[in-house]
């Protein structure tokens, strides 16, 4: 599993889930990859060091480099669009397709890998994104809600789906009665699938989490009744509205959390400890018995950035609320 043999899933309809092996793990992050009449677009990317793996995802089926119409990046978050300008720089046909309020952190990214070094560390940078490469004005295509882009015989449309962050979009391919998702509708690793079907939560992480938001846009992406939903992390799901259930209770708990740390500066620490009792009932009703290494190994840091995000809206709805004013 590397680049020199990608770990390529193939599902109908001309679409392939890429692991991208992001920050050297194994289905945890993917990129999915739609063909369609000689034409091809990714759906996310990855980091700079997921490149490779992509490329070789390519070769290995025979596609060329110049068939690749397009690169969407449902949002701007570095496991999804990190690599972005790396990649663009080895499909010269390509156009990178972004949301309107993601686009100038493509071209000129300096402001998103800064924000991205202050939650990370400079270490963790470097070693698992790397330096991030611009995108070039004229390659780039911002998306509004309801555009449509043609790829070969089947049209792509673009909603606006806020929630997990402002500059967020998701896909809706009608012929293949999918959407590609990105962080929406949540994270779902294959790992944790039990004969109770796949455990699915929200992404809640900085700085743009908004659990109402979020609540309208997992009910957008259902009204569109889909076959399956492709997720970022990780892949295909069905049983679209038993996940969605499962979202739409996490996000209230996650509000409820949030309020009941609601303060100019959150609790984070307790915030935290709420939020692992939270996945820790889940999980064991979902038939995953973890001890406390376990769940940390396998989830810690996506508690931990869901903690961040709680942190910032709660810090958000206290200074709104009126009790906090003079």
């Amino acid at each position: 599993m590397s680049a020199e043999s990608p770990t390529i899933i193939p599902f109908d309809h001309g679409i392939y889930a890429i692991d991208t092996e992001f920050a050297g793990t194994q289905m945890m992050d993917a990129s999915h990859l739609i063909v369609d009449n000689g034409e091809a677009a990714f759906v996310d990317v990855g980091s700079n060091f997921s490149i490779p793996v992509l490329l070789a995802a390519l070769d290995k089926l025979g596609l060329t480099r110049n068939q690749v119409r397009y690169v969407c990046v449902t949002h701007v978050h570095l496991d999804h669009a990190g690599g972005a300008g790396q990649i663009m720089q080895d499909l010269p046909a390509a156009t990178l397709v972004v949301h309107p309020r993601g686009a100038r952190h493509m071209i000129d990214p300096s402001a998103l890998y800064e924000g991205a070094r202050q939650v990370y560390g400079t270490e963790t940078m470097k070693q698992h994104y790397g330096d991030l490469i611009p995108v070039p004005a004229e390659r780039t295509l911002e998306v509004h809600d309801g555009d449509t882009l043609p790829l070969g015989k089947r049209t792509l449309s673009f909603l606006d789906t806020p929630g997990h962050a402002l500059h967020h979009y998701c896909i809706h391919d009608s012929k293949a009665g999918a959407v590609f998702s990105g962080d929406t509708f949540g994270i779902s690793y294959r790992s944790l699938d039990t004969d109770k079907g796949p455990f699915i939560f929200p992404a809640a992480t900085p700085v743009q989490f908004d659990p109402e938001k979020a609540h309208e846009s997992v009910n957008r992406l259902c009204a569109l009744n889909p076959r399956a939903i492709y997720l970022t992390h990780f892949s295909e799901i069905t049983a679209i509205d038993d996940l969605a259930a499962q979202l739409h209770g996490d996000l209230d708990a996650y509000a409820a959390i949030g309020r009941r740390h609601m303060a100019e500066k959150p609790d984070t620490r307790g915030i935290r400890s709420d939020l692992k009792a939270l996945f820790v009932r889940r999980l064991a009703a979902h038939g995953c018995d973890f001890d406390d290494d376990t769940l940390e190994q396998a989830l810690g840091m996506d508690i931990t950035l869901n903690t961040q995000g709680i942190a910032v809206w709660s810090a958000k709805q206290f200074k709104a609320s009126p009790t906090t004013k003079v």
